[in-house]
C-alpha cells in the first residue's frame, strides 16, 4: 500500500504539471503525476503527487470545480501542504483563472493568506518590484502579448491579479527576500495586518527561491509557477538525489508532435527542419474543409519512423495564427488542431512510437487524454522545466511510453534532438 504524500499539487495544465514535478524531483522528491483527478487512492510510494488539470483556459467556474475536486483527492491522500501551480508567464485574463481558483482553494483550506509568484529564474522568468520579466524584457514585450488564448498585455502582477480575486493583493519586495526567511515571514505578518490576502513575491534568482522556501513551511496553500518548488522539499527533510528521477530503459520509435505557436517552439521546429529531419505541417484550414489530415500524416510518417524521429506540427507565426482564428474563430481553430494532433499522437503510438515529445500545453493535454495516460513517473530534466517521464499506457502495455510534455515557451532551439539524445537507446 502506498504511503501518505507530503506535498499535494494542482497544476492548471499538463505541461505545467511536468514542469513542477521536474523541479520537485531535482530537489529530492519522488513524484507521481496524475492526469486528471483519480477515481481511487494513489498506488505509488512517492513524496508528492501532482494532479494535472486542463483548467487554464476553461470557464472560471469549471476551473474552480476541477481544482476543488483535485484538492479533495489530495487531502484524502494525506497531503500536508497544497501547491497550486500556474504558468511562469502568469497566463490569465481579467476573469481568471488564477484568482478564482486561488480564492476557492483558500476558502476550502480555511486560510486567509497565501503567496503568488511565477518566478522561474532557470527559464528567465523573474519578478522584480512586482513586474514579471521574460529574459531581459517585460512580459508584455516577450511575445506573450500575442498569445492566442491568454494574451498578456501588462507585466505588473498586482494589476493583473487584483481584478481576478476577492482578496487584497500586496507585495514582498526583493530586498526583503534577499534578507532571508525571517524577514520574509515578518513581511507576511505585516501584510496580513494590512488586510492583504495574496502576496506577490519578488525573486530574481534561485537563491531567492531557496531563501523563500523555509518561510513557506506550514503554509496551507502555496500558489506559484514551478520555480518555488525548489525550496520546498527541504521543509520535509529531503535533499537532491539521483534516485528520485530514475526511469525504465527506453525502447521503440521516436516522434514529436507540436501544437504550440510560441516563439521558443517556432525556433525549435525550424531547428529540427534545418537539421534535415523529416517534418510535416498540419493546416487547420484544411482540417476545417474536411480533409482527413490525421490519416495523411500517419501515412506520411509510417515509412520514416524506423530511420529516426519525425515531427508533425501546426506551429505557426503570430500573423498566420491570427489569420486562421479570423476565419474559424479562436476556440474552433484551437480545438481542431488539438483534436487532430491528439489523434495523430495516438496513431503514432499504435504504430510503435515509444518515445514521444509533445510541445504546447493545450496540445499536451489533448494528447495524453487521447493516449489514455493516467499516471506518469517523473524522470530526468531535459531543459529547465521539462523532464522525461514514463507513462502507464494501454496502447503500450508491455514497455510503457516515455513522454516529454513541453510548455510552448520552454527549451533551447535544439530541444527536440537534445531530448532524444539524453534519453539514449
Amino acid at each position: 500500500m502506498a504511503g501518505r504524500i507530503r506535498l499535494g499539487c494542482i497544476a492548471d495544465d499538463f505541461t505545467g504539471a511536468t514542469d513542477l514535478a521536474n523541479n520537485l524531483v531535482r530537489s529530492g522528491m519522488r513524484v507521481a503525476q496524475l492526469i486528471g483527478v483519480p477515481h481511487g487512492p494513489l498506488d505509488a510510494d512517492v513524496d508528492a503527487a501532482v494532479v494535472a488539470l486542463k483548467s487554464r483556459t476553461v470557464a472560471p467556474e469549471e476551473a474552480v470545480a476541477q481544482s476543488l475536486a483535485a484538492l479533495a483527492w489530495l487531502r484524502a491522500q494525506g497531503a500536508q501542504q497544497i501547491y497550486f501551480k500556474y504558468c511562469s508567464t502568469f497566463d490569465s485574463t481579467p476573469l481568471g483563472n488564477i484568482g478564482p481558483v486561488t480564492d476557492a482553494l483558500m476558502a476550502a483550506l480555511g486560510t486567509g493568506f497565501t503567496i503568488a509568484t511565477p518566478a522561474f529564474p532557470d527559464n528567465g522568468r523573474t519578478v522584480f518590484k512586482g513586474y514579471l520579466f521574460v529574459g531581459d524584457v517585460l512580459l508584455n514585450e516577450s511575445g506573450m502579448q500575442n498569445h492566442p488564448l491568454t494574451p498578456m498585455g501588462d507585466a505588473n502582477l498586482l494589476r493583473v491579479l487584483q481584478p481576478q480575486t476577492r482578496h487584497k493583493v500586496g507585495l514582498v519586495q526583493h530586498d526583503v527576500v534577499a534578507a532571508g526567511a525571517d524577514a520574509v515571514k515578518a513581511r507576511f505578518e505585516a501584510l496580513r495586518a494590512e488586510g492583504v490576502g495574496i502576496a506577490i513575491v519578488d525573486a530574481v534568482s534561485n537563491a531567492d527561491l531557496l531563501r523563500l522556501g523555509p518561510a513557506l513551511a506550514g503554509m496551507p496553500l502555496v500558489t506559484a509557477g514551478s520555480g518555488v518548488a525548489i525550496g520546498l522539499p527541504g521543509n520535509f527533510g529531503l535533499s537532491p538525489s539521483p534516485q528520485a528521477g530514475e526511469l525504465p530503459a527506453p525502447s521503440g520509435w521516436r516522434a514529436v508532435v507540436s501544437g504550440s505557436c510560441s516563439v521558443a517552439t517556432n525556433r525549435q521546429v525550424a531547428a529540427f527542419i534545418a537539421s534535415g529531419r523529416p517534418a510535416l505541417a498540419i493546416d487547420p484550414q484544411r482540417i476545417a474543409s474536411g480533409e482527413d489530415l490525421v490519416a495523411q500524416a500517419l501515412a506520411w510518417a509510417a515509412p520514416l519512423l524506423a530511420d529516426g524521429p519525425v515531427l508533425i506540427y501546426s506551429t505557426a507565426e503570430p500573423g498566420a495564427v491570427r489569420a486562421v482564428q479570423g476565419t474559424l474563430g479562436v476556440a474552433e481553430a484551437g480545438a481542431l488542431v488539438e483534436q487532430a494532433l491528439a489523434a495523430i499522437a495516438r496513431g503514432l503510438v499504435e504504430a510503435g512510437v515509444r518515445q514521444l515529445i509533445v510541445a504546447g500545453g493545450e496540445t499536451s493535454g489533448a494528447c495524453v487524454q487521447a493516449l489514455g495516460v493516467q499516471q506518469m513517473q517523473i524522470g530526468t530534466q531535459i531543459d529547465p522545466g521539462v523532464p522525461w517521464s514514463h507513462a502507464r499506457c494501454a496502447l503500450a502495455p508491455v514497455d510503457g511510453l516515455h513522454l516529454a510534455l513541453k510548455s510552448g515557451n520552454f527549451g533551447s532551439e535544439d530541444f527536440f534532438t537534445k531530448a532524444f539524445a539524453l534519453l539514449g537507446a
